[in-house]
């Protein structure tokens, strides 16, 4: 990878996300060829497969890959609000439905905050492993720039 401020910037991203409080297990490689869907449309069955990785971190890590995965970058600006809303409330339903004890405001408020560092850290990888990569573009860049410019705030905050 090439030096300049995201390389710079490696460490602090992969601090952030590795010392959130709110961690739980994720797939690592969330996109639709990792995922089998049932033939009948109207089923709310789900399998995913491909567990090369499985490990702690945020879950909106695995919405982020999946979301790079699925969408082209007008679909994720236009869509970004009402999938991030979807993806909470179904993770609300699911906290309740599985009586899991976790205080959901908080959880939800250091997700949504982290979410643009999900996306420069996985830039980050991209740009070391294939700087070509169809994935890159306006959309990752304008997270990554709010990731940078989030952590430029926090470090001068200290």
């Amino acid at each position: 990878m090439q030096a300049g401020q995201l390389k710079d910037a490696a460490q602090a991203l992969d601090t952030a996300l590795n010392h959130a409080h709110f961690q739980t297990l994720v797939h690592g490689d969330a996109k639709l060829a990792n995922f089998c869907f049932p033939d009948n449309h109207g089923a709310n069955r789900l399998a995913a497969v491909d567990f090369q990785y499985v490990g702690q971190g945020i879950g909106v890590k695995d919405l982020a890959y999946f979301l790079g995965a699925c969408l082209n970058q007008d679909d994720l600006f236009k869509h970004e609000q009402c999938l991030l809303d979807a993806y909470f409330l179904h993770l609300k339903d699911a906290l309740y439905h599985y009586q899991i004890d976790v205080d959901f405001m908080p959880l939800q408020q250091e997700w949504r905050t982290l979410y643009p560092v999900v996306w420069a850290d996985f830039y980050r990888f991209l740009l070391g492993w294939s700087p070509g990569h169809y994935k890159i573009n306006p959309y990752m860049h304008r997270q990554t720039d709010m990731a940078l410019a989030m952590l430029v705030n926090l470090k001068g905050s200290r």
